[in-house]
């Protein structure tokens, strides 16, 4: 009944803000407002929560602090660590409180949680005192939902607004973290918190520089107020070491000891789903990554287009039932980077699936046969990109990252990029590949 009232009703009807904000208030009274008895590290931006959340809670993990982790990727609860399989990055609010409330019973004394700009403008975080707000960056995202940029940042700027409006815990500023670089800066800095930090590559007081990258990782220098330290971060990517610097100055302004921040960004781990790279003796790069708008797009491309010593193969698609005029700019995206282009379906939702790739195809300049196929079939475009790779090439399988499945319509079919991938590799695929003999569709393919 709720689904047939809700196609009824735009995103933003009152009637509708009004049914989302009533039930943030009734889970947070039925779980006893959870949040006032931690402190709350919100991080929110377009790219980069997922990865920042892990890297902030690593940090205080290494200082010996008990942390619940609330991300796209996963839940964490101290030790415990649940796979977020809810497919949305901010739950509903009585999912959200219960994993608060747990975390509390556990004993942790912080919360480090991904919000997103749907959350704030439908009050999913009524009852959450946050104390830390992080902003990592704004791009071109959700304006399906929000229909344009301004209105999306204003979303945004809604989790900096609640700093200067909710109750003070004892001991415990609000405190406002802003990336320095990012062109909307200075609409978040109007919104007053105790104190505002900025990080940046280029501004603020937080800042990296000497970068040196590689496929492996990048080695620089993160630059504080009279101290400077030398990081070994593990994870590759200009875009990972704002993502550092974030969770840096998080660990600077709590204030932590500064050889902790060094120990947990050296010892950092990849995110799963987040440049995760599958290694199996192939004698190529695999890499598979949550990847699926044009800004993280490009980032991710731009980058391993500069590591890569051979030929760029990408797998990608578009998410069905969301914006439509980013599908034939990440075509574009992905034609300026990839040596061999792989479409292929997404999450299709509820939309044909052969029109998103089509819509995606429009950015794409080259011909079918030309270094390019589409492949609606995801197990089989990934089977097809491994086929072609060879020493010295990197394969990228962009867009769903760890996600346990596919949907389709209504239904969740079980299917993870990861373990497609390691299947295949088991098997030694050898495909010989014909220029255009891979059309559109799955007819090169058996079973």
């Amino acid at each position: 009944m709720f689904a047939s009232l809700k196609k009824k009703f735009p995103h933003h009807h009152p009637l509708r803000l009004f049914y989302h904000k009533v039930k943030a208030i009734v889970a947070a009274l039925w779980y006893r407002f959870p949040a006032e008895s931690m402190t709350v590290i919100a991080v929110t931006g377009t790219n980069g929560k997922t990865t920042t959340c892990h890297l902030i809670t690593d940090i205080l993990r290494e200082a010996g602090y008990k942390v619940g982790m609330i991300t796209t990727a996963d839940f964490r609860i101290d030790h415990e660590v649940v796979v977020n399989e809810y497919k949305m990055t901010t739950l509903s609010p009585f999912i959200f409180q219960q994993l608060l409330r747990r975390m509390v019973d556990r004993g942790c004394s912080y919360a480090v949680v991904e919000v997103t700009s749907h959350a704030m403008d439908q009050s999913r975080l009524w009852g959450v005192n946050v104390d830390v707000a992080v902003l990592t960056n704004i791009s071109h995202d959700h304006l399906d939902y929000h229909g344009d940029i301004p209105s999306y940042i204003q979303a945004k700027g809604k989790l900096f607004n609640l700093l200067n409006h909710a109750r003070r815990k004892s001991n415990v500023p609000k405190i406002s973290i802003l990336n320095g670089d990012d062109p909307a800066l200075d609409y978040f800095q109007q919104f007053v918190a105790d104190r505002t930090y900025i990080y940046g590559l280029k501004k603020g007081s937080f800042q990296a520089s000497n970068l040196v990258m590689t496929q492996n990782g990048t080695k620089f220098l993160f630059k504080i107020p009279n101290h400077e330290l030398e990081i070994q971060f593990p994870l590759p990517g200009r875009f990972n070491v704002e993502n550092a610097l974030a969770a840096a100055t998080v660990g600077v302004v709590l204030p932590l000891n500064l050889n902790i921040i060094q120990r947990a960004l050296n010892d950092a781990k990849s995110v799963p789903g987040r440049l995760e790279r599958i290694d199996e003796g192939q004698g190529y790069a695999i890499v598979v990554d949550y990847a699926h708008a044009p800004d993280s797009l490009e980032k991710l491309l731009s980058m391993f287009r500069e590591l890569t010593p051979q030929r760029l193969i990408v797998v990608f698609g578009a998410t069905g039932d969301r914006d439509r005029s980013k599908r034939p700019v990440m075509g574009q995206i992905v034609d300026r980077y990839a040596d061999v282009i792989v479409l292929t379906d997404d999450d299709p939702y509820t939309e044909d699936h052969l029109e998103i790739l089509s819509q995606v195809a429009q950015g794409i300049s080259r011909q079918e046969g030309d270094r390019f196929w589409q492949v609606p079939d995801r197990r089989q475009a990934i089977r097809l990109a491994l086929a072609m790779a060879r020493a010295g090439d990197t394969v990228i399988i962009a867009g769903k990252g760890c996600e346990p499945f596919q949907v389709v319509g209504t239904e969740k079919i079980p299917s993870d990029d990861r373990e497609i991938v390691r299947n295949f590799l088991g098997r030694q695929i050898e495909i010989e590949i014909e220029p255009g003999k891979v059309e559109r569709g799955n007819r090169y393919f058996e079973s």
